[in-house]
């Protein structure tokens, strides 16, 4: 059997941010590495390094009250930070492209009746150099897109649907098993060996 894939680094910001959002208070380290593992399946080994990267890039806040270090986070100012973020993102996106598209028009009218000459490498060499920047910069504003927290709380939404899902049908198994044991005399246990129902199927 395979081991178990264990959590990205951004997926445990992503989470961490969750934590602050549903519980809309201010905690301490210790607090944190309590509650992290417990509540969003965050080791409490990463939980200092995961919120020191939030506090970076300026996701989370952070204040010394006397000798204790508190953290908080609103929705309201990830977004604007993301919105920011983004903005600046797309702006160099948006030079980055138009440097890419003067360095080929260069590389053309280098390529007319010329042979390979110094000026022709270095535009090759620099075309890579923004092509590479141009895939970097369009992962960066991918990743602050999948963190926004109108995403995240549509997210939440859809768990709290599933969740009434999982148990209408689960309702809806317990009334099909008391029927059967009442029409038919059976056993619960040999019901759920039969239709494959775990013994330790309840409500979510």
């Amino acid at each position: 059997m395979s081991k178990r894939k264990g959590v990205s680094a951004e997926e445990k910001r992503t989470r961490m941010m969750q934590l602050f959002y549903e519980k809309k208070d201010f905690f301490q380290l210790k607090e944190l590495e309590k509650l992290a593992p417990k509540e969003k399946g965050i080791i409490a080994q990463s939980v200092k390094d995961v919120v020191q990267s939030l506090v970076d890039d300026g996701l989370i806040d952070t204040d010394k009250i006397g000798t204790s270090v508190y953290f908080w986070a609103y929705p309201s100012k990830a977004k604007h930070v993301r919105k920011r973020k983004l903005i600046d993102l797309n702006e160099k996106l948006f030079e980055c492209n138009k440097k890419l598209k003067q360095t080929r028009e260069s590389i053309i009218e280098a390529k007319i009746g010329r042979e390979d000459t110094t000026q022709r490498v270095n535009v090759l060499e620099n075309l890579k150099k923004l092509e590479n920047e141009e895939k970097i910069l369009k992962q960066e504003v991918q990743k602050y897109e999948a963190n926004d927290p109108e995403v995240l709380e549509k997210m939440k939404e859809e768990i709290k649907e599933a969740k009434i899902a999982i148990n209408r049908w689960t309702e809806n198994i317990f009334v099909v098993k008391g029927w059967c044991k009442n029409k038919f005399c059976i056993e619960e246990s040999v019901l759920n060996k039969q239709f494959g129902i775990s013994e330790e199927l309840d409500y979510v």
